[in-house]
């Protein structure tokens, strides 16, 4: 039956209440209004414009280039596989793409047409470690890390630097002292390391129609309280339609309708180990491939297609939707990220991603974390200050899906490759 670290304030989770699901069975129409992908990229964007320190029509336009710009890092990333550090968006002073390189030997510039836009592609070498190495690194010294500290650390890269940024808490820095614990770390990695001190450095967040990003309730065995979470995405086996949640939410879970009405949504098995923290409770109803975008959950966006973990940059912008929460976007922050602690089974595996906050809070779990119409992951903890702002939360990509499943999707149109035509220098 999988397993439950944590469980505490707020699960929600929805079911389509219209649309064709893989079935191609019709069923009625949503209560919620369903946004097409311009208006969805233009909330988003009105929501992280004060983030980006830009007016809103700048964010409209930086949003549409991140998203142009998928294939674009995608293809530098194997063009300089074996030099890689990482890849970042810059948003400020305007929208570009920033290459770190390993190796003393420069790279010119590039301007790329995006989205019939000129975008500068900036080089940066000199980097300590590759990407490659600072994987490496956690996955061969998480462990010893774990053992010389008082409180399991998070771990994990920040593709701006080039360093592993490993997430202590205050009582290890005021044993050892933050410049000799990062010296320490970073000659036993043999890696850059970067200290980040929280107070809590992770935890799990379990805490209007039937769809992704709805509510959702249920009580583990034994107990009779009701808990709350948030549902994900709506998947598919190719023969049934159910939603994705986090593993450590209750098994047996319901969902509650516009008019009112509780929809049993019968447990089919949850997934917890390492790289993941998905479970999967099937719908006697087809579903449709939506999901909430706001927090009064009135307006719903259909999923038009997925950006894996590969392809996520720090500084790409993210929003969620949490029961507790509410709706909200921001920046990526780390990448092949490990939470602290024992929240999968045991130690994590570096593959979650982190996002700075604004908010986040024990409820929140299992919420779609998404841009536009694109689904990125689903929400599994955070970390939080001593004041219990949300320092960051963290999710699993949908690479991570149980073998079996897969988001339902709708129709999206293709995107045109990037075209890449010399710098001005």
């Amino acid at each position: 039956m999988g397993w439950i670290v944590r469980i505490g304030g707020m699960v929600a989770a929805a079911l389509a209440m219209a649309a064709t699901p893989a079935s191609a069975q019709v069923v009625a129409p949503p209560v919620a209004a369903t946004q097409s992908g311009d208006t969805a990229l233009l909330q988003d964007a009105a929501a992280v414009a004060d983030r980006l320190g830009v007016p809103l029509d700048m964010a409209v336009r930086q949003l549409r280039l991140q998203a142009a710009s998928g294939p674009l890092t995608d293809a530098l990333a194997a063009r300089y596989a074996g030099r890689l550090a990482g890849i970042a968006i810059d948003h400020r002073p305007t929208f570009r793409i920033v290459v770190l390189l390993t190796g003393d030997v420069p790279v010119p510039d590039e301007t790329v047409l995006l989205d019939g836009e000129p975008v500068v592609v900036t080089y940066r070498t000199g980097a300590a470690a590759s990407h490659a190495e600072l994987v490496q690194a956690i996955a061969a010294y998480q462990q010893p890390i774990r053992q010389s500290l008082l409180a399991p650390p998070g771990m994990g890269l920040d593709p701006r630097t080039g360093e592993l940024v490993v997430v202590v808490a205050p009582r290890d820095v005021d044993r050892e002292g933050a410049g000799p614990l990062a010296a320490r770390l970073a000659a036993l990695t043999r890696v850059p390391v970067r200290l980040r001190v929280i107070d809590t450095p992770a935890l799990d967040m379990a805490g209007a129609g039937i769809q992704g990003g709805a509510r959702v309730t249920g009580s583990p065995p034994g107990d009779s309280h009701r808990y709350l979470c948030t549902a994900g995405f709506v998947v598919t086996d190719g023969l049934r339609t159910a939603l994705a949640t986090a593993a450590h939410c209750p098994d047996a879970l319901s969902a509650r309708d516009a008019e009112g009405r509780d929809t049993d949504l019968p447990f089919v098995g949850q997934w917890g180990w390492g790289n993941q923290d998905v479970q999967i409770n099937a719908s006697a109803v087809p579903l449709a491939p939506l999901f909430f975008a706001d927090t009064a959950r009135t307006v719903s966006r259909p999923v038009t297609g997925a950006r894996g973990r590969a392809g996520t940059r720090a500084g790409d912008v993210v929003c969620h939707r949490g029961e507790r929460t509410g709706y909200s976007c921001s920046l990526v922050e780390l990448t092949d990220f490990a939470p602290a602690g024992d929240l999968c089974g045991g130690a994590c595996l570096p593959t979650w991603t982190t996002v700075a906050g604004p908010v986040c809070k024990s409820g929140d779990s299992g919420s779609p974390v998404f841009l536009g119409t694109t689904a990125y992951g689903i929400l599994k903890g955070g970390s939080y200050r001593a004041d219990g702002s949300c320092a960051f939360y963290f999710y699993m990509s949908t690479d991570y899906l149980p073998v079996g499943w897969q988001l339902l999707t709708a129709a999206a149109p293709p995107t045109p490759a990037p075209a890449i035509i010399p710098a001005d220098r």
